[in-house]
């Protein structure tokens, strides 16, 4: 006769459940994605060319340098540069305008170096969450993923909706606008309805349906007409500066009349001015080269957009003293004073073709990522479908472009912008961490063969045989895999590795913290800000001296970030104080549509993973 199971035999059992579903669950989010190695790569590249049979499976390898070029400029240089002049030289930098667009610019750079490294080492689809779901975690990468997401929605909106304004100077006043371009003023609404920026972002979704090559083609028309709008500013100023004697510069307060801290508020500002070239690591799948374009495009986007930015900052603060620039419309109020009105409608242009180019430069990448999101499982795999014509995914592409629609119609998305940064600087963040991750802790699935998105191929080496690796196979958390060890001294390097960096972001969140949260008594923030200080410089002199992965080192795929770990160190501080410093209505925004991403991902995500219940073994590195 059975027994009775008594409440205390309920109890341990429950709690041996809960205890093993916690675990799992645990397991669940620092799970990490096998990334292919470079013979894998052209191996599916093959099989997404015309030819073959994965064609419908592929985005098309169809973009060279120029095109990335096209697309990082468009993306990156939008209306904001004819405003921002004016802004940061009245309120911050003054003169010095010039110096804080470069130091601004060099920030910037180091993120664009993590980038092009990761790119050329994981040239798919995703850009940030690709690289983070490999060096970091599954559920990280949910999250930057769908922060990204939030981003490049509220972007495109954004950008749409400041077109109408600019085309009103062509009609003469907003009244006389075309109907199907006028603000409409609904008694309900609180915000005027913009037909205008719907059917523009509309437009800009058939066009990205064409193909990439179409696409990018489009986007190098107009960001060229826009580059020839910017050298005329700096041509046609130039020419007036010179005969004037650059009488702006003429100032009793001097070339730095609020300091070297106006100096650097002005280029925190300006950061913001140089994002956009993670559009170009969004489009790796389909460039052909990817090792040998992507750090080229991403290089020579940053480098263009720098020398435009100084060229104009120096041309107007020349013209026109900086407390006397007009804050909305400073480039072609500089000009207007010196008899030239007809060079606004020349600047006006230049506005229209950058918040198109911008438009494209928005919406291109939201596509991608939710593609590569629906590929690993963690969205429903419909969104992963890819045009058999066209190679480009269709249905993700027109789902973004409603969204951005709906947004841009009924919403004054100008109070959310501050949520663009923050997926923005997340991203950056995640992506200068996984720089220093596959450098001195690289993922044991490094070297591993991945399936084509969607099939059933097994995770076996190249040959056909899967040699089990020297070494454990271990996530984050360093939950081991059964596999016997005959290298333990790798193992504890690693482990030492991985301490140092979770140290490296502890004391750089101390740091930041110590400094933005001015609400705490000085003594604390002083003592905070030390430990901090002597945490991150311990961290990094650590992990510099336990070494770089030799392993990782033979698989770079192409181009490496220099000065590892300092660089990524140094990225990884710039953007964790920008990210700590946009504000707390800001974060309350973001925080509420990470926690319905994260609902999504215990409910969905989580459980139709394509790394769910997977066993694969780590493929030695010859």
């Amino acid at each position: 006769m059975a027994r009775r199971l008594s409440w205390q035999d309920l109890q341990a059992s429950g709690s041996a459940i809960a205890t093993r579903l916690s675990l799992q669950d645990l397991q669940c989010l620092v799970r990490r994605k096998p990334a292919c190695s470079a013979a894998d790569r052209a191996e599916s590249s093959a099989a997404g060319a015309p030819a073959g049979g994965g064609k419908g499976r592929h985005l098309a390898k169809a973009l060279s340098v120029p095109d990335l070029i096209a697309i990082g400029v468009g993306s990156t240089i939008g209306a904001g540069i004819y405003v921002l002049v004016g802004t940061v030289a009245r309120e911050h930098a003054g003169p010095a305008l010039t110096l804080s667009f470069l130091i601004a610019g060099i920030a910037a750079a180091l993120s664009a170096l993590c980038y092009a490294e990761l790119s050329c080492r994981f040239p798919l689809a995703g850009s940030a969450y690709h690289y983070s779901y490999i060096c970091i975690g599954e559920s990280v990468a949910w999250l930057i993923g769908w922060a990204l997401i939030l981003e490049y929605t509220i972007g495109g909106s954004s950008v749409a909706r400041g077109i109408s304004p600019n085309l009103a100077l062509f009609f003469g006043g907003h009244e006389k606008l075309p109907f199907f371009l006028t603000q409409i003023h609904v008694k309900w609404f609180e915000t005027p309805l913009d037909p205008c920026a719907a059917i523009l972002v509309l437009i800009v979704t058939a066009l990205l349906c064409l193909g990439i090559k179409e696409s990018s083609f489009v986007e190098g028309i107009i960001t060229i007409a826009n580059v020839i709008v910017m050298l005329f500013v700096i041509c046609a100023g130039g020419y007036l500066a010179f005969q004037n004697g650059w009488s702006g510069y003429n100032d009793e307060q001097g070339y730095f009349p609020k300091g070297v801290a106006g100096v650097l508020s002005g280029s925190a500002t300006l950061f913001f001015a140089y994002i956009g070239f993670d559009a170009v690591a969004s489009t790796a799948e389909e460039v052909k080269n990817p090792q040998r374009d992507l750090p080229w495009g991403m290089c020579l986007t940053l480098s263009l957009c720098c020398f435009l930015y100084m060229m104009v900052s120096i041309v107007i603060v020349g013209l026109v003293p900086y407390y006397a620039l007009d804050p909305n419309t400073p480039i072609s109020s500089a000009f207007a004073k010196y008899g030239m009105q007809w060079a606004v409608y020349i600047i006006s242009t230049g506005a229209v073709f950058a918040l198109i180019a911008s438009l494209i430069g928005a919406i291109l990448p939201q596509p991608r990522i939710v593609m590569a999101m629906a590929r690993d499982g963690l969205l429903p795999p419909l969104f992963s479908a890819v045009d058999p014509t066209t190679q480009v995914p269709t249905l993700s592409t027109i789902l973004s472009g409603i969204c951005a629609a709906i947004l841009a119609l009924f919403m004054d998305v100008s109070e959310l912008a501050g949520m663009v940064s923050v997926g923005t600087l997340l991203a950056f963040t995640m992506v200068a961490i996984s720089v220093l991750i596959v450098r001195y802790a690289p993922p044991n699935e490094i070297a591993t063969k991945v399936a084509l998105p969607g099939s059933s191929e097994s995770l076996t080496s190249d040959s056909g045989y899967s040699e089990p690796d020297e070494e454990n196979s271990e996530d984050l958390l360093g939950n081991v895999q059964d596999i016997p060890t005959a290298n333990e001294a790798n193992k504890i390097r690693r482990q030492k590795a991985i301490a140092c960096i979770i140290l490296i972001f502890l004391g750089v969140v101390t740091i930041v913290s110590s400094v933005s949260f001015s609400f705490f008594p000085l003594f604390l923030r002083s003592i905070a800000g030390a430990f901090g200080s002597l945490l991150l410089v311990s961290a990094t002199i650590a992990l510099w001296f336990i070494g770089q992965d030799k392993s990782s080192l033979r698989q770079t795929g192409g181009f490496m970030c220099p000065f590892v770990p300092i660089l990524p160190v140094c990225c990884i501080l710039i953007n964790v104080y920008l990210l700590m410093n946009l504000g707390i209505h800001t974060w309350i925004r973001v925080s509420m549509w990470l926690a319905v991403g994260a609902i999504i991902y215990v409910f969905y995500g989580r459980k139709y993973s394509s790394l769910t219940g997977v066993a694969y073994q780590r493929i030695s590195p010859a």
